[in-house]
C-alpha cells in the first residue's frame, strides 16, 4: 500500500489504565493502513514500563520506552518522535480506540506535500452509557473529544486536538517539538493546549504549511465517570483559561485565541439559545445545558485572566524541545 510510512505514539501513565491501554494499542495493530510501529511512551512509572515490556516483548511492531524528559505528556510525545522512524507520527490517548480506517484517512491527507498536521473526529463513550442531560455538545472538549462548532468533512484548521492528531516529522524539524509547561504535567489539575502552541508555532515557521481535520479519521474515547459531572467540568474549563493564557503569551493574543473569538461569539450563544428553546419544550436538560455554556464561558475566561497575571510576573514558564532520535531503517 502506497503511502507514508506511520509511526504511532501513545502516551501513558498509569496501571489504571491497563485494558484501554491493550485495547488502544490492539485498534492500531488492526488498521487497514499499516502502522509501521507503535511506540507506548511510560510516563515515570517503573512498574507499568516493566509490564507493558513484559507484554509486547514478542510483538515486534510494538515498542516500549520510558519518558526521557520531564513528567507530562508533551515530553512523553517528544520521546516518542524522536525514537520513531516513520515519515508521519500520529498520537493516540492512552484511553481510546481508533477505527479502522483512521490511520488511512491520515495517510491519504499526505499526498499533498503542503500538509504538515491532519486531525479527526473523536467521539466520547460515556461511562453511564449516555451523555449527561445537562453536558453541552459545544464543550465536549472538556472531556477531550470533538464539539460543536468545528467544521466537519476534509477542512483546514489553525490547530489539530492532540488524542487524535498527526504530524509529518518535517513539521517537528520545522517547529520543534510539543512545549512542556503547557498541558498535562501528571498533576491533578487538567491542563491542555500544547497541541495548539505548536500548531500556531508550526504556521508561523512554515507559513505554506496546511493543517487539516478529516472528520472520517475517527476514535472513540472513554469519558470516567468522574468526568461526566459539574465538577470537573468546571474545573476543566478553568484550566483551559490557564492554559490559553500560556499559549497567547507565546505566540501571541491574535493567533493564540482567533479560532475561540470565533467559537465564543457565534458557537456558544447558539448553544444557549438551543438550550433555552429546549426548556420551555421541557426538553430534558435544556435549562441544564444553557446553564453550563454560559458557566464554563466565566470559569474559562476567569482561567485566563489568572493565568495571564501569573504569566506576566513570570509565574509560568515553558519550553520547547528539539527533538532529536535516531531513524534507522
Amino acid at each position: 500500500m502506497s503511502g507514508p510510512d506511520v509511526s504511532v505514539v501513545i502516551c501513558v501513565y498509569t496501571e489504571d489504565r491497563w485494558e484501554d491501554i491493550l485495547a488502544a494499542v490492539a485498534s492500531v495493530r488492526t488498521q487497514s493502513y499499516p502502522a509501521r510501529e507503535t511506540l507506548l511512551v511510560v510516563d515515570h512509572n517503573p512498574a507499568l514500563l516493566d509490564r507493558l515490556t513484559k507484554e509486547y516483548k514478542e510483538v515486534r511492531e510494538v515498542r516500549v520506552f520510558a519518558n526521557a524528559g520531564p513528567r507530562g505528556l508533551s515530553a512523553g510525545r517528544n520521546t516518542g518522535i524522536a525514537a520513531s522512524r516513520g515519515e508521519v507520527i500520529a498520537f493516540l490517548d492512552d484511553d481510546a480506540v481508533a477505527e479502522r480506517d483512521w490511520l488511512l484517512r491520515f495517510a491519504a491527507a499526505y499526498a499533498d506535500p503542503r500538509v504538515m498536521a491532519v486531525g479527526g473526529r473523536t467521539v466520547p463513550i460515556w461511562a453511564s452509557g449516555r451523555r449527561p442531560a445537562w453536558f453541552p455538545e459545544e464543550f465536549d472538549w472538556v472531556v477531550g473529544c470533538t464539539y460543536k462548532g468545528l467544521p466537519s468533512g476534509l477542512v483546514r484548521v489553525r490547530n489539530v486536538l492532540g488524542g487524535n492528531a498527526s504530524f509529518r516529522r518535517s513539521a517537528f524539524d520545522a517547529a520543534g517539538g510539543f512545549a512542556t509547561g503547557i498541558g498535562r504535567d501528571g498533576d491533578k489539575r487538567p491542563l491542555g493546549c500544547e497541541e495548539t502552541e505548536l500548531c500556531i508555532r508550526l504556521s508561523r515557521a512554515r507559513p505554506d504549511a496546511v493543517l487539516l481535520i478529516d472528520d472520517r479519521a475517527v476514535i472513540h474515547h472513554r469519558v470516567p465517570e468522574a468526568r461526566e459531572h459539574f465538577g470537573y467540568f468546571r474545573t476543566r474549563a478553568y484550566a483551559e483559561g490557564l492554559s490559553k493564557a500560556l499559549v497567547a503569551r507565546s505566540v501571541g493574543a491574535g493567533k493564540g485565541l482567533e479560532s475561540e473569538r470565533r467559537y465564543a461569539t457565534r458557537v456558544l450563544p447558539s448553544g444557549v439559545v438551543r438550550g433555552l428553546r429546549d426548556a420551555a419544550l421541557a426538553r430534558p436538560g435544556g435549562a441544564g445545558r444553557a446553564g453550563a455554556i454560559v458557566a464554563g464561558v466565566l470559569t474559562a475566561a476567569g482561567g485566563y485572566v489568572i493565568g495571564t497575571v501569573r504569566a506576566r510576573r513570570g509565574g509560568a514558564t515553558f519550553t520547547v524541545a528539539d527533538i532529536e532520535g535516531e531513524r534507522d531503517g
